[in-house]
């Protein structure tokens, strides 16, 4: 499924002009909340798409990893960065997340914008430093139609529910969640 996936969304962003500079910012649900979002640390943004929401992070002073599977869409990720200035503070890959979470050291932040792998919950959980937010949004069958990659009435916050939810929302067909890793026992 990997290869048809990565076929599809090759086919997608080459058919689609690169981002510009100008559309460098956060996922609409996250906007109300920019202020939750740290002022530096590490990032990660999983299924990144042509970057704009990590290059955002980055020019916010986070060190941000995006991972997506297509090669087009992390070339294009890639380009934003360097136009925007931030090419040394952004790390893309090419990454199958059907394999897990890409290796790599707890971070502040994890976006996940229209993006659901239920296997991956866990680890997301686990890979969130402590007191790092969580900013994930899906497709969601409420105010929607059913799919396997949509969210049934009340999943983001079941599934993420070691967190601390910040704030979540759904309905229209999508369901988003931000929350907080619990801070560390010193």
């Amino acid at each position: 499924m990997a290869e048809a996936d990565r076929r599809r969304w090759d086919e997608r962003y080459a058919t689609t002009a690169p981002p510009a500079v100008q559309a460098v910012g956060p996922p609409d649900f996250l906007a109300p909340y920019a202020e939750l979002l740290p002022p530096a640390g590490r990032a990660l943004d999983l299924a990144c798409g042509p970057g704009q929401a990590a290059v955002w992070l980055a020019t916010r002073g986070l060190a941000v990893e995006g991972v997506d599977v297509s090669p087009v869409a992390i070339a294009h990720a890639r380009d934003l960065a360097h136009r925007a200035g931030v090419g040394d503070r952004c790390r893309f890959e090419v990454f199958d997340l059907d394999g897990g979470l890409p290796a790599g050291p707890p971070v502040d932040v994890i976006l996940c914008h229209r993006f659901r792998d239920r296997r991956l919950d866990r680890a997301i959980v686990a890979r969130l430093a402590p007191s790092g937010l969580l900013a994930i949004a899906v497709l969601s069958e409420v105010g929607g139609s059913p799919g396997p990659f949509r969210a049934v009435a009340g999943e983001l916050p079941a599934a993420f529910g070691d967190l601390e939810v910040v704030a979540a929302d759904e309905g229209a067909g999508c369901a988003w969640l931000l929350a907080r890793a619990a801070k560390s026992a010193e």
